[in-house]
Formats: C-alpha cells, structure tokens, sequence
C-alpha cells in the first residue's frame, strides 16, 4: 500500500470516528434526558429514587407515579420524537427539499381534519366539568385516533396517486401537490369547527394542542413497532438515500430507481408520521429542525443521520415535554405548542448562520 493510499485510510477513518462519537453522544444524553424527565413533575423523584422503581424496587408511590403516568409519557416523546425526525430526514432527501417534514405532504393537516371529524361526527369528545376549572377530556380516543390515522394516511395515498397518473411530476411537484391538499383539510377542519357546538369544538382545539400524556403501553407498543420497521427498510436504503443526495440524475447512472425509492420512502414516511400524530396530537418542527441540527455534525451521510436525528428528535421532544412540566407545575403546558415556539427560532437561527455540513 503506497503512501496516498494509507493517507485516505486514515482520513476515512477519522470521518467515521467523528460520526461514530456524534452518534453516541446524541444516543447518551436522550437517554440521560429521558432517565431525568421521568423524575420531573409535580411531585420530583430523585433520580436515586427512579433507578430503584426501573430496577423493580422502590416505594409504592414513585412506582405508581412512574409507571402509570410518567413512563408511558417519557416513552411517548422518545418514540414520536424519533418518528418524526427520521421520517423527516429521508423525506428531505427523497424530496430534495430542506423543509420537507411530515406538514409538507399535508399529514399533520390531515390528522387534523381526521380528529375533528372523529369529534363531531361520531362523538368523540367531552367537556368534564366536575371541577371548577372546566378540563377537555377525550371520551373516546380511539375513533379519533382511527380518523386521524386514516385521513393522515389518505393525503399521502393522494400524492402518491397524483405522481402515477402524471409521471412527469418531480419531488418539487409533490411538494405542491402536498401544500395544496394541506390547504383542502385546512379548511375542511375550520369548517367543522364552524358548525361544531362549544363542546366540540373544545375537544379539537385540545387535540390540536398535543398530548404525550394520552398514550397507553398498547398504543406505545404499536408506534413501536411501526417506528422499528421503518427505520430497518430507511437503513436498509441509506445507500440508495447518499446516491439521491448527490442528485437523481447521479444516482440513477449508479443503478439506483430513484422514482421506486422516492414512493416507497414517502409512503412509509407519512405512515410513520400519520401513527404517531394520531396517538399524540399534532407535534410541530421536530421532523424539520432535528434533521437539520444532526446534519450539521454528521453531515448528510443517511448511514449516521438517520440513526443521529431519531435520537434527536426523540431528545427535543423529551427537553419540551420536560420544560412543559416543570416551568409551571402543576399545570402542563401543550406540547404542540412548545415544540412551535422553540422550533421556529431554532430553525430560523439554523437557516441565517448558514453553512451546510459536509460529510
């Protein structure tokens, strides 16, 4: 082996050291995050306190406290953080769009319209006023969850069948597509919420708002094995995604059926993307700014991002959520909204310092 060779050995094991080591920091410190978020409410549990009860000890009331109601809500953002952040990253690839998340294939709006129609069409919402501050509850969250997942599902199907009947539509038309059914379920909901009494309509808002807390095991279970499926076929393809990266036209001279891949991904994207907003609500800018912070540590290669901006999402999701609980306790702040308010000046902040990461 001649010196040059040598050279770029070593370079090229440098560059993987480098993503290897952001990957493992990004993995420890949501598991850290999500260790220390499981002790965080209105009553604190020392972190001492939540190792026993993990383990199988500790006292009855941290054991109550952590498995019916703080662990299932940990678990939650980890899942749906990851869901949305790898769904968004090969789906910014895919789309050839850096803004590409789950809102632009119209997903989100769908879920949204799904979940007012569950509520005013078949009842799915209540008003419990038994306490002197008036609480929505949801009376019947799986019919809304099924509405949200259906029409969630049904604005990619849309997409999907708009590029078989028109081929010549490229990533920059389906994005369109997406916007312009963003737009249909966007006024489908306002509509619903128009006719809906006050009831109802607090139901929808509520749903809007987002909440970690609805979930059950069950529902964690599903979303789990959903988000295991999708990230096995997104690795799977991580070679075919750093082909697309350097464009269609390179990518297909090195064999790769750009058009195959670019369904198939968006597909099992906006069906990871429609599970997980179905069970929780609407969670915004997580899919789109967790993507784009990894990048910028691992550049874009799909065989570290993918793995890198799940366990940041995950991670962000868990810092709102954990944020959401304590600034205010004993009131919980909406998810939704946090995740908004935080993730717009992130991604702002993002976009004006500029630089693209290289690999």
């Amino acid at each position: 082996m001649d010196n040059h060779s040598a050279e770029q050995l070593r370079v090229y094991d440098r560059y993987l050291r480098r993503k290897r080591a952001a990957l493992l920091v990004v993995f420890v410190t949501a598991a850290l995050s999500a260790l220390y978020a499981v002790g965080v409410g209105s009553i604190s549990i020392p972190l001492g306190e939540v190792v026993r009860v993990l383990l199988g000890g500790g006292e009855a009331v941290a054991r109550t406290a952590i498995w019916n109601i703080r662990l299932p809500r940990v678990a939650a953002a980890v899942l749906v953080g990851a869901a949305l952040a790898s769904a968004g990253a090969v789906m910014q690839c895919v789309l050839q769009n850096p803004l590409a998340s789950a809102s632009t294939l119209g997903v989100s709006q769908g879920a949204a319209f799904g979940a007012a129609v569950g509520i005013v069409v078949f009842g799915g919402g209540v008003v419990n006023s038994a306490s002197a501050t008036t609480a929505i509850t949801i009376q019947n969250p799986y019919i809304i969850t099924l509405c949200a997942f259906f029409f969630g599902s049904l604005s990619t199907a849309a997409v999907i069948a708009i590029s078989q009947l028109k081929r010549d539509v490229g990533p920059s038309g389906l994005v369109l597509a997406g916007v312009a059914l963003s737009s249909l379920f966007s006024g489908g909901s306002t509509i619903l919420q128009y006719f809906a009494d006050d009831t109802k309509l607090g139901a929808i808002v509520f749903w809007t708002f987002g909440n970690l807390g609805s979930t059950n095991w069950r529902e964690l279970g599903i979303l789990a094995a959903v988000l295991l499926a999708s990230l096995g076929y997104f690795l799977f393809n991580r070679w075919n995604y750093n082909a697309m990266e350097t464009g269609a036209d390179a990518a297909r001279s090195l064999g790769v059926n750009t058009r195959s891949v670019m369904l198939l991904s968006m597909g099992i994207c906006s069906l990871l993307s429609a599970v997980a907003v179905s069970f929780v609500g609407i969670i915004s800018f997580v899919g789109l700014v967790a993507p784009h912070i990894m990048r910028r540590f691992v550049g874009s290669d799909y065989r570290y991002l993918i793995p890198c901006s799940a366990a940041a999402g995950a991670l962000l999701l868990i810092l709102a959520d954990t944020f959401g609980r304590s600034v205010m306790a004993p009131v919980v702040l909406p998810i939704g909204a946090l995740t908004s308010f935080l993730g717009a000046p992130m991604f702002l902040f993002l976009l004006f310092k500029g630089g693209k990461a290289h690999g």
